[in-house]
Formats: C-alpha cells, sequence, structure tokens
C-alpha cells in the first residue's frame, strides 16, 4: 500500500468523521428505490417460470395463511397446530443457543423447503471449497502468497474468497440472459394476442393445482407495466446521478452512470440466487463495484472514497433488488395484489431511508469509540472494506498469485454445467448440481450446510412413510422453524442493546482444537 492512498485515506476518513442525519437520509433516498424498480420487470420469470423458491418468502406465506384459515377446515386446523408447535421450538431452541451462546440459528426449515438439488449443491459446495480448494492454496503459502500474511490479508488467503465472489456472479449472468429470453418471448406472445399461461390449454396446465392456476392468474392480471417500472428507474437514476457528484466530489457522474447501466443485470442475478438459498449476496457485488471503480479512478485524489461510494450504491441497488422478490412471493402464495405489494414496498423503502439513519445516528452519538477496534460496537466489516478498497485502487492486480486464473476456471465451470443441464432436458437435469448454490459456501463458510442437508433428509424420509403427511405439513413445519428463529432475533436484539450477555459460554470444538485448549489451561 502506498502512502499516497494511505494519506489520502486518512483524509477522507477524517472529511466524513461527522456526517449529520439530513445528509445520510438524503443519500438513502435518491439510490434506494432503484433496486425495486429494476427487479420488476422480470418478476414473473423469477416467481412463474422459474418457480424460484424464496423460503422466507414462502414461509411468511405459509404463516400469514395460517391466520386466514376457513373455520372448520380440519387440514387447515392441523397444518396451524403443527406450524405454531414448530415456531415455538425454533423460537426456545434460538433461546437456548443464546443461553450457552451455542453458534448460529439452524437451517433445517430452509432446507426442508428448498429442492433437493439445492441443497446437495450447496453440500458439494462446501465439500469443495473447505475440504479440498483451502487445503490445497494454504499449502501455496509462500509461493503463491506471502507466508507472514495473516488469514484475513486481501493480499493472501482471503484474497482467493474475492475469486469465488466474481465466479459466483458470472455464474449467475447464465439465469440472467435466461431470465431476459423468457421474458422477451413473453412479449413477443403477448404482442401477437398470444394467451397467458393460465390460458393455455395443455397437458403441463392441466397438471397444475386449482390453486396454482389461481394464483398464477391474479398473479398475471395485476400487473405493474414494464414501461412504468423502466420510466421509474430512469427518472431515479437520472436524478441520482445528478445528485451523487454533490454529496461525494471524487464519485464522477460518469462512474454513477456506468454503475446504473449494469446493475439492473446485477439486482437480478441477486434476486435470482436469493430465490434458490434465501441468501442476499449484496456485498458480493459491493466488492466487484470497489475493484472496478478502484481500478478507474486510481489512488489519487479521493479514490478511496469514489470506491467505498460506489460500493455502498452497488449493494443498496441489489440489496432491494432480492427482497422485493421475497415478498412477491409472498404475494403469489397468499393472492394479494402485486401492485398493492410494490406500493407497500414503495412506502416501506421509504421509511427504511429515514429509520435507518436515525438508529445509525443513536448509536454514532451514544457510544463515542463506535467502530473502534475493541470496543463495545466495533463495526469490524467497515475495516474491512476500508483496507479493500486502499488496495483495490490497484484494481485485480492486487489480488495474490493465479487468482484470476481460478476465477475464469469456475466461471468456465459453471456456465459448462449449466449447458449441460440445458442439453439433458428435466428428467435427468435435476440430478445436476446447480452451479449457484455450490458458490455460496465458498463466500458465506461451511456452517449451514449440514442443517440445510438435515433439513432434506427429514422431508425425504417422511415423503417414504406418509408422502400425503409430508406434502400437507412439511411446508408448515418448516415455515415454523424459520418463523420461530426469525421472531426471536427481536428479543435478542433487546437483551444486545441493554448490555446482558448469556451466562454460560458453550462450545463445540474438533478433537485437535480440544487439545490445544487442554494443554493451555493446564499449562
Amino acid at each position: 500500500m502506498s502512502e499516497t492512498v494511505a494519506k489520502q485515506s486518512t483524509e477522507d476518513s477524517v472529511a466524513f468523521k461527522n456526517p449529520s442525519l439530513s445528509w445520510m437520509i438524503g443519500i438513502l433516498f435518491v439510490v434506494s428505490f432503484l433496486g425495486l424498480f429494476s427487479v420488476v420487470p422480470l418478476r414473473k420469470i423469477m416467481i412463474i417460470d422459474f418457480k424460484l423458491t424464496y423460503p422466507s418468502g414462502t414461509a411468511t406465506a405459509y404463516l400469514i395463511n395460517s391466520f386466514h384459515t376457513p373455520a372448520g377446515a380440519k387440514l387447515a386446523k392441523k397444518q396451524v397446530k403443527a406450524l405454531g408447535k414448530f415456531l415455538s421450538f425454533s423460537f426456545l431452541w434460538g433461546f437456548f443457543q443464546w443461553f450457552y451462546t451455542a453458534g448460529d440459528a439452524t437451517y433445517v426449515g430452509v432446507g426442508m423447503i428448498c429442492p433437493y438439488i439445492i441443497n446437495i449443491s450447496v453440500l458439494l459446495g462446501e465439500l469443495l471449497s473447505w475440504g479440498l480448494m483451502r487445503p490445497l492454496i494454504d499449502t501455496k503459502k509462500g509461493d503463491w502468497y506471502p507466508a507472514d500474511l495473516k488469514p484475513d490479508s486481501l493480499n493472501g488467503l482471503q484474497g482467493y474468497k474475492i475469486l469465488e465472489d466474481f465466479s459466483l456472479i458470472r455464474t449467475n449472468t447464465y439465469a440472467m440472459y435466461s431470465g431476459i429470453y423468457c421474458h422477451c418471448r413473453d412479449l413477443g406472445r403477448d404482442a401477437t394476442g398470444g394467451l397467458s399461461i393460465v390460458e393455455r390449454s395443455s397437458p403441463e396446465t392441466s397438471r397444475i393445482s386449482y390453486n396454482d392456476q389461481r394464483r398464477t392468474q391474479l398473479f398475471l392480471k395485476d400487473q405493474i407495466p414494464t414501461w412504468f417500472a423502466v420510466a421509474g428507474y430512469v427518472a431515479i437514476a437520472a436524478i441520482s446521478t445528478a445528485t451523487l457528484p454533490h454529496i461525494f466530489p471524487e464519485l464522477k457522474w460518469y462512474y454513477i452512470l456506468v454503475i446504473y447501466i449494469f446493475v439492473p443485470a446485477l439486482a437480478f442475478c441477486n434476486a435470482y440466487g436469493c430465490g434458490h438459498t434465501d441468501w442476499s449476496l449484496a456485498s458480493t457485488y459491493g466488492k466487484l463495484a470497489i475493484f472496478v471503480i478502484g481500478a478507474w479512478a486510481g489512488g489519487s485524489h479521493g479514490g478511496v472514497l469514489a470506491e467505498l461510494a460506489a460500493c455502498g450504491v452497488m449493494m443498496n441497488i441489489v440489496s432491494t433488488a432480492s427482497d422485493p422478490s421475497q415478498d412477491f412471493k409472498t404475494g403469489y402464495l397468499t393472492l394479494s395484489s402485486p401492485r398493492s405489494m410494490f406500493v407497500i414496498q414503495l412506502i416501506g423503502t421509504a421509511m427504511g431511508c429515514i429509520i435507518s439513519p436515525c438508529v445509525f445516528w443513536l448509536f454514532f452519538k451514544a457510544f463515542k469509540d463506535l467502530g473502534t477496534p475493541g470496543s463495545q460496537y466495533p463495526a469490524p466489516y467497515a475495516t474491512v472494506y476500508r483496507n479493500m478498497a486502499i488496495l483495490g485502487v490497484d484494481g485485480f492486480s492486487s489480488l495474490p498469485k493465479n487468482c484470476l486464473y481460478l476465477c475464469y476456471g469456475f466461471f468456465g465451470a459453471a456456465i459448462l454445467i449449466n449447458l449441460i443441464k440445458d442439453v439433458l432436458g428435466k428428467k435427468w437435469a435435476r440430478f445436476i448440481p446447480n452451479p449457484m448454490a455450490m458458490a455460496i459456501p465458498f463466500y458465506i463458510g461451511p456452517y449451514f450446510a449440514i442443517d440445510m442437508c438435515v433439513g432434506s433428509l427429514i422431508l425425504f424420509i417422511w415423503e417414504k412413510i406418509d408422502k400425503a403427511k409430508a406434502d400437507a405439513f412439511g411446508p408448515a413445519v418448516a415455515s415454523g422453524l424459520i418463523c420461530g428463529d426469525g421472531i426471536w432475533t427481536l428479543p435478542n436484539a433487546i437483551l444486545a442493546l441493554v448490555g446482558v450477555k448469556p451466562p454460560i459460554c458453550m462450545k463445540f470444538l474438533s478433537r485437535r482444537t480440544n487439545a490445544k485448549v487442554d494443554a493451555f489451561l493446564g499449562s
């Protein structure tokens, strides 16, 4: 890292040491709505054509539907009872985890909702990344990267983690092109007077249940015009392009324009990935903005600040694209109007633009050492992104040796697997792993793959024993597990804010690590 870049980054930090509340609210208002408009034209592709799961959206829909079941319906009552039972179990399990500091929440419910091949793909990704790639790269220490670097250094092992992020982005581009093709095909059918999916008579349509036909009919009937979404995106993008350079002078208008040209495609990719695995990888796309804008802007004249601002813009847009997709899935399953859902999303986003800065402002004023290493709220990712931006001014050349070559290899393999799936057809394609799902553990880590596979195993055994009951109560059980764990986050956050810490700490360690701990305690 050059002294010039370090000095410039320090000056940038000092310049924005005391941001005003109105300043933060203004930034959010000019960038937060773009994600909503960018994903609207392709929502039918994700919900109807691709039939993406969106586990959290599905779980929310089952919870909502349970409150509105017809009186006297025995099956509905049993489903509600099952949902409540496992919701309570999940909530209490979350409390148990907090009490003993036992680790993160279970993803068993998500695994019960996601297709089998997605969960298996996640497990394969875990084995490939943490069981094979990481140990192999670690053996190259001293050759591919300096041996004395810390594990979290971007010039070392952490830099190879970045390549998996970029590989993930490129993996999703295949789905993006498929979605655009389907969208253009549907527009062509509409233009020639073609029938909609619920109006066409075919064996495929006849196999769709009445409930699904009704949901599809309502979802397509109350559509948001594509021209409205495009016009809204262009208008907000124009306002944002003219406004942001006045807030961040280092972020030139042409940087913003390029971001807004490409970000709809990336927003769709993030929403597509979230539909499969329930993970929003907005930070991945933010890192892409850091390296691209960093290489373009350079280290002088506030390049670091330009990178961080571009990263924030990118993450905000792609994040607000995946969340509405979850809501559209919920609306589809609850027979809610897509237009009403969109209006509510606009209102919710506007509220978030005000509430989020206010919450940050309270922390900023209440804790003077906010963001300081070793403090109560060290904000570690802030330091990570700042260091990444300092390295990013050198572009991709800042990554360690052979990093990009590995990235190209992953990209080629992902495209090849997707092509094979298309060639084989539906009968055999369902046995081919999903490259996007395989890439998730590369970035997130391996801790949730086993949980998801356990959820699949439970559902698989249940279906073998009693398929009718599994079909009827499986979604309710999964939704209860997800919702109960989600509800626990509220009291967990309150306990953290008031400074209440778990009274007992319990960890599960490997045999080798446990031996080291015993040796340390005995010394």
